[in-house]
């Protein structure tokens, strides 16, 4: 029997198959029978509810995500002075107590409302049974979370960060229904304190399509004078506009506020929305481009054609701006969707699987804030691609995330370039 609390979205739309066949996770009733409420928090969204079908899934959305990042934030506070809170996974990436922390408050919180939709997250709890990490995952989250329980055990806290692990469940080939959470986009920015951004990245997939997405970045420089991603993280010490959140519902557009209590002092902040547009370049020489960190503008098809001039607005001739932003894909999706960069380009390589966390509130974000976001064929990405577990995406060529209005252009290039070579 579907619990009453999921009915909202079983109305919604037909065919729910991967909500009725997959095991609720990790919402059994010793766990409801020992919670109560702490707080009833819902935020109000910058749109009417009866223009969005998803709005109870979006509200529960932005509270998890905020949560999220207010434990981002007090575990980073102690990240240099705690031994033991940076560490590495076999891909050598440096994976902290938040990254799952956030991954059992997002489980703990969406399993609350709706236990019987799948999550698709990053991490699995070995890591941390093998390194005797629990406890502080555990203090992180019962600090953050929306119900108190009377005791959160090991096994709590491990089965939440299961629910989204692999093999946790099978989609099958049919239109599937599911959540996809990246805990942390950008750890390597996170354990580099305020050196650079990071991002938690929540969205939820019905029946294969993107409906709503949720990203909050703690460290985001809120005034949008500046004239670089490096200018301004030179800010961040000293300016109180740090922290947003970025939400998209489809047909509803993209929008994004201050997060609230990010900085614990009395400044007062505006918790007003804000429509968020991408830029209004046409021409691919005044474009602002963000690579990922792993790739050089010269292994770029575009290298071809354009010099990069790193954040400089004055470029010259056969040139164009290259932003050097310090962040994780997601960020990059954040900044395009928020006008700050035209262009993120990534370049696929064999060695390397395309995660669908990495990407898929990304792609909802820039797509309502009128961008575009392709393959480098110019096809959509496909989520279904990965048939059992919906984990891997498989682009063709690369990556483009652009404004819309130079994506078609750009895909020429590279298609040229690409047949010349």
């Amino acid at each position: 029997m579907i619990p009453a609390m999921d009915l909202h979205l079983l109305r919604s739309s037909t065919g729910f198959s991967a909500i009725r066949f997959f095991p609720r996770y990790p919402s059994p009733s010793h766990l409801r029978s020992r919670l109560f409420i702490k707080q009833k928090f819902r935020s109000n969204l910058p749109f009417p509810n009866e223009k969005a079908k998803y709005h109870r899934e979006l509200e529960a959305a932005v509270e998890a995500v905020e949560r999220a990042c207010r434990l981002c934030v007090d575990v980073q506070r102690s990240l240099f002075s705690v031994e033991g809170r940076i560490m590495e996974k076999k891909d050598q990436t440096p994976v902290t107590v938040a990254d799952f922390g956030v991954q059992a408050l997002i489980s703990l919180e969406l399993s609350k409302s709706f236990p019987s939709i799948p999550l698709v997250a990053e991490e699995d709890s070995g890591f941390l049974r093998s390194n005797n990490l629990v406890d502080p995952v555990i203090s992180a989250v019962s600090d953050q979370m929306s119900f108190n329980m009377k005791s959160l055990s090991h096994d709590d806290v491990l089965e939440a960060i299961d629910r989204g692990g692999k093999n946790a469940f099978a989609m099958g080939t049919k239109p599937a229904t599911y959540w996809i959470l990246d805990p942390i986009d950008g750890t390597r920015g996170f354990v580099k304190g305020s050196q650079a951004l990071y991002v938690v990245g929540l969205s939820l997939v019905v029946e294969g399509e993107i409906v709503l997405g949720v990203m909050g970045c703690p460290n985001w420089v809120v005034d949008a004078t500046y004239k670089s991603i490096t200018h301004a993280q030179s800010y961040r010490n000293s300016s109180p506009g740090l922290g947003i959140i970025m939400v998209a519902h489809v047909g509803c557009g993209t929008w994004k506020k201050r997060l609230k209590n990010m900085l614990h002092s009395s400044t007062k902040i505006s918790s007003d929305w804000t429509r968020c547009f991408v830029d209004g370049f046409c021409l691919v020489s005044d474009a602002r481009f963000c690579i990922p960190e792993s790739q050089t503008w010269e292994s770029l098809p575009l290298s071809v054609l354009y010099k990069a001039r790193i954040d400089d607005d004055n470029v010259g001739d056969k040139e164009i701006c290259l932003l050097s932003a310090f962040c994780g894909s997601l960020c990059k999706y954040l900044m395009v969707a928020s006008g700050r960069a035209s262009v993120f380009i990534l370049r696929v390589r064999s060695e390397k699987l395309i995660k669908v966390w990495d990407h898929a509130v990304g792609m909802i974000c820039v797509h309502e804030a009128g961008g575009k976001v392709t393959d480098w064929k110019g096809r959509e990405l496909d989520l279904a691609a990965d048939k059992v577990e919906r984990r891997i995406i498989y682009p063709e060529g690369g990556i483009l995330v652009t404004n819309g209005k130079i994506h078609n252009e750009i895909l020429e290039m590279i298609s040229s370039i690409s047949s010349a070579v």
